[in-house]
């Protein structure tokens, strides 16, 4: 039982870690902590449930979402995430505050 509560905690801090790494990208318009309206147009991302922010994500990458004119832009950011590149994303964005 401790073996699995030691390799849930290590997944747990390596999840992180990477949703970290992947919202590097992100960082740049939507600030450190989520908290710029990217290009001053998007809305404020921090505190985005992950199940919001996958569902935003998810249709940027499809094209089918286009809030505010970022459309085109999200799509090129969006276009190489895998499903679960875009699942670490989300649920990092969920802790941001």
């Amino acid at each position: 039982m401790k073996t699995l509560i030691v390799i849930l905690g290590l997944t747990v801090m390596l999840s992180a870690a990477e949703g970290s790494a992947l919202y590097q990208k992100c960082a740049a318009c939507h600030g450190a902590k989520g908290e710029k309206a990217a290009l001053g147009k998007s809305e404020v991302i921090a505190g985005w449930s992950s199940a919001k922010t996958l569902d935003a994500l998810k249709g940027y990458k499809a094209g089918t979402r286009n809030t505010k004119g970022m459309g085109a832009i999200m799509k090129g950011q969006t276009a190489t995430l895998s499903d679960a590149d875009m699942k670490t994303i989300a649920d990092y964005v969920a802790g941001l505050k």
